[in-house]
């Protein structure tokens, strides 16, 4: 009796370490095919991003090749890659737990918002972004909304460094973050026709939409705060050179689109953004050749 179950116990041990063996294995790939196509994550699919939709936007391209929704989610799939596979080890079940409730509430607030006009003012999708939940909003929104968050909340916490530290500092920072990106988004969104609002102001953009978006990042930033340990997480940045590719694609792909519209204001955002990245000290002029597929096989 007592040799079964040392050896039921062996067994267990064995299978526990195989399949952490082969998380680990997989993981090890995935990142290696993310370093090594971090130019082309990074930087080709924005640029072939803002291309497209510029030219769907208008009517350059036409038929099934305008506003595709695949490969619209295709792209978007792409290039929020480095940011999930970077997070990936530190996703356990109570962050897993913490970013479904995010997800219930990110579907929730858009069907509102669409319904009721609350918290961002009157609006309505003019292309469908992939298949839609009820035909009102899109099923991917999580893979639109979160990563965003999830980009401010990582550059905040670089940003501050000590002070990150400070609940009533880092929160309130994360949250304008959020805000700030939906100042890029937004302008970038309307002038290609993503969506529409009835009333304009900021670029086609009301002061309602800011307001319904200082709403849903303060949830959002809470939820993300809540889901990780800051000291693990931070670890892992440190440790994962293209955790925050994905915030540089963000940054190219609707930061061109702005400055192709003349939405100077909002194109400025994308800069500072820039900036934030830059003053990590993870990204230079350096890290960009060695980046460029053709450079690293001289």
């Amino acid at each position: 009796m007592d040799n079964t179950n040392t050896r039921g116990s062996e067994r267990d041990e064995y299978d526990h370490d195989d399949q952490a063996g082969t998380r680990e294995s997989v993981q090890h790939r995935l990142e290696q095919i993310i370093q090594e196509n971090r130019f082309t994550i990074a930087v080709v699919f924005p640029f072939i991003g803002a291309v497209t939709l510029v030219a769907s936007a208008e009517g350059w391209l036409t038929g099934p090749l305008a506003y595709n929704p695949l490969f619209i989610l295709f792209g978007t799939a792409v290039m929020r890659s480095p940011l999930l596979v970077g997070l990936l080890p530190r996703i356990g079940w109570w962050a897993l737990g913490c970013l479904g409730v995010l997800t219930i509430y990110t579907y929730a607030i858009e069907m509102i918002g669409v319904r009721t006009d609350w918290p961002y003012g009157a609006f309505e999708y003019t292309i469908q972004l992939g298949p839609m939940l009820f035909g009102e909003v899109p099923i991917a929104l999580p893979l639109f909304f979160i990563p965003l968050v999830l980009n401010a909340y990582l550059l905040t916490l670089l940003v501050l460094g000590d002070w990150r530290e400070r609940l009533f500092v880092r929160v309130p920072v994360a949250i304008a973050a959020v805000v700030a990106v939906d100042v890029v988004l937004d302008p970038a969104a309307v002038a290609i026709g993503f969506w529409a609002f009835e009333s304009g102001g900021f670029y086609g953009v009301p002061l309602s939409n800011y307001f319904g978006w200082i709403i849903s990042g303060t949830v959002a930033i809470l939820l993300v705060d809540l889901a990780f340990d800051r000291e693990a997480l931070l670890e892992r940045v440190d440790d994962c050179v293209f955790i925050l590719d994905d915030l540089v694609s963000f940054v190219l792909l609707w930061g061109a689109i702005n400055l192709l519209y003349g939405n100077w204001i909002a194109a400025g955002v994308a800069g500072l953004f820039c900036l934030g990245l830059f003053s990590t000290d993870r990204y230079d002029w350096e890290m960009v050749r060695t980046a460029i597929p053709s450079t690293n096989m001289r």
